[in-house]
């Protein structure tokens, strides 16, 4: 069997350069480190600085060498790569849509390429540190587990004249056709402020509407004054669970135009897009926190971060290139009618 060669470490080299001083030769000191003449003679030549070995400078020349041999890695520190990712989560941007993204920008240059598994490598492998830690806090958070609801019979009453979703048109279920909205509130520490949530369905397009309060009056105005500022072809209906803030959902719909259905009891999946949008806006206001701190204004802006990104759903285009594909889609529809 052949031997197994191992790199001479710090106490050897100290060894190393006491003997040569004492003036041992090369194969003297070979016999006493049970090492190769070669070596020994190899460690003096290479680590040696001005003719004369000496330990700690043989010792940081050899760890130079080391991290010169070793490529480095194409998100490392201070890179262009590096830069561009941390800008993108920043953004609150996820691994995989920053991964999509650079495939995009750099089409031809796979040195500006990373996969959304080396980003997070990349992240994880950073120094412990509070950098490392605002670097995890920008990931999207995991789901707790849902803890079912109670059973028995529904105790938030009913409300007046409601439309199920099951007879809602199939064509809402397909996505195909623009126009179709779910509706829902987020809401703040103890129930005392919310956040009107609205989400079309095809684009994933997203608008927040600033409320009071979570009353019927409350989400009346706001989504009445909010969906006004869409197009009237691109809002046909709106999907909405059986909260007692939709209890004038009549008024809405005849204000707008727009038919209202409602999910069964406890069926959150019924308006799954809009339960994934709370999910990815709970980055932008957590849970526990006072959402009335935030003004019109500054859930116009989280709604343009939200319709910004590139979305897997979307072939890894943003809500906002989906929602103007349609609108130009209509409008040119319009055009050749007139004509």
């Amino acid at each position: 069997m052949g031997t197994r060669y191992e790199h001479l470490q710090p106490e050897d080299r100290v060894t190393l350069a006491s003997l040569r001083q004492q003036g041992w030769s090369i194969r003297a000191i070979a016999r006493l480190q049970g090492r190769s003449p070669s070596t020994i003679s190899r460690e003096l030549r290479r680590n040696a600085c001005h003719g004369s070995y000496a330990s700690a400078p043989a010792q940081r020349l050899c760890q130079q060498r080391r991290l010169q041999a070793r490529p480095c890695p194409k998100l490392h520190c201070g890179g262009t790569l590096w830069t561009l990712v941390t800008t993108m989560l920043c953004w609150l941007w996820s691994p995989q849509q920053i991964a999509r993204t650079l495939q995009r920008m750099y089409p031809h240059d796979p040195t500006m390429h990373a996969s959304h598994e080396s980003i997070y490598t990349a992240i994880y492998a950073y120094p412990r540190g509070e950098l490392r830690r605002q670097l995890i806090a920008l990931l999207r958070q995991g789901k707790s587990t849902r803890r079912p609801r109670s059973a028995g019979s529904d105790r938030r009453g009913q409300i007046p004249d409601m439309v199920s979703i099951h007879v809602r048109p199939p064509e809402v279920n397909d996505r195909v056709i623009p126009g179709h909205w779910e509706g829902d509130l987020i809401k703040g520490a103890g129930n005392q402020s919310a956040v009107g949530v609205l989400v079309e369905r095809s684009t994933r397009l997203v608008l927040l509407c600033k409320m009071p309060d979570a009353s019927a009056d409350s989400a009346l105005a706001a989504f009445t004054n909010k969906l006004r500022q869409i197009a009237q072809p691109m809002r046909q209906t709106l999907t909405y669970d059986q909260g007692k803030e939709m209890a004038r959902h009549k008024e809405l719909a005849q204000a707008l135009g727009m038919r209202v259905y409602f999910c069964d009891p406890h069926s959150p999946w019924q308006k799954g897009s809009c339960e994934n949008t709370n999910g990815l806006l709970r980055q932008l206001m957590p849970k526990g926190t006072d959402l009335s701190v935030h003004d019109q204004d500054a859930l116009d802006s989280m709604a343009d971060l939200m319709n910004n990104r590139p979305r897997q759903t979307l072939g890894w285009d943003s809500p906002y290139q989906a929602f103007q594909r349609f609108m130009a889609a209509i409008a040119e529809k319009s055009s050749a009618t007139i004509h």
